[in-house]
């Protein structure tokens, strides 16, 4: 791995983005971009990587890279300091959302969703504080989910990856600071249903109620909230803070917050039923 030169400390630095292709990945970027940065959007699809990366103008530049391998993933860490001599920050974005009780999801629909949300979690955190740690220090975001927080009927694999990505940043948050390392810190955004095409696609299904069960997030509104943590960090952040809220004391009590799960995916089916019918997303909040 090549190492940075070495830059003044307060003129930004290179910043990774995965899953940057569209949604709420590309709107990160954007911020990033924003605040200076030379930033690398990767996605597994390299071509909405690079069109993204070409609409961010000359300071964004892409990769196609698959947050499974971690040789991809070092090799975007490797084409960041290329960029801009160190690595400021890293955000985890990219994810995968498949529906439905995991009995009826094959292996492999199941092991993609571990590997993904749960493993390119970690391949990119660890890839960061690599580049990190003893060179200036850096900011890593892991885009986790309220489903990362608390059980989620219809979402069992996908809760149970973005509890282990969950786990895994504090763990690791927890690790630096036995290690003396005070300069790196990792931060969890834990977003209720974000309007983004992975949940377009769920309209129609209703094991995805829970979902649109509260208020339906814009990606700018994670973005900002994003921006936020960067400016203030945080190891939690959740959006918005009463789902969260609400969210830690099912968890707390779990025989009441299983109790109150059919109540609240019957409210997401209405609101699905609603959006379709021509409500738009923030029907029926």
């Amino acid at each position: 791995m090549r190492r940075p030169t070495g830059r003044a400390a307060r003129e930004p630095g290179g910043a990774v983005v995965t899953g940057a292709g569209r949604g709420l990945g590309r709107r990160i970027a954007g911020l990033l971009v924003a605040r200076g940065h030379r930033v690398l959007l990767t996605d597994r699809d390299g071509d909405s990587a690079r069109a993204a990366a070409e609409e961010l103008g000359g300071a964004a530049t892409a990769l196609a890279v698959d947050v499974r391998d971690q040789g991809q993933v070092e090799a975007a860490r490797d084409a960041a300091l290329d960029l801009a001599g160190r690595l400021d920050v890293w955000v985890n974005n990219a994810g995968v959302l498949v529906t439905g009780p995991a009995w009826e999801q094959d292996e492999a629909t199941r092991r993609l969703m571990i590997e993904v949300n749960a493993c390119g979690t970690i391949n990119g955190t660890v890839a960061a504080i690599d580049a990190m740690r003893g060179n200036g220090g850096g900011h890593v975001v892991n885009v986790v989910s309220l489903a990362g927080l608390t059980a989620v009927a219809g979402e069992a694999v996908y809760a149970a990856s973005k509890h282990a990505a969950l786990g895994f940043s504090l763990s690791t948050m927890a690790d630096l600071r036995v290690a003396g390392v005070r300069d790196i810190r990792i931060s969890c955004v834990c977003p209720d249903g974000i309007w983004t095409p992975m949940l377009h696609d769920k309209l129609r299904d209703p094991r995805s109620a829970l979902s649109f069960s509260g208020r339906l997030l814009t990606p700018e509104e994670v973005a900002d909230a994003v921006r936020r943590v960067l400016d203030r960090p945080r190891p939690v952040t959740s959006i918005p803070r009463w789902r969260g809220a609400l969210s830690r004391l099912a968890d707390a009590a779990p025989t009441a917050g299983l109790a109150a799960i059919p109540l609240m995916a019957a409210r997401g089916r209405r609101v699905q039923r609603k959006i379709l019918a021509g409500g738009g997303p923030r029907a029926g909040k």
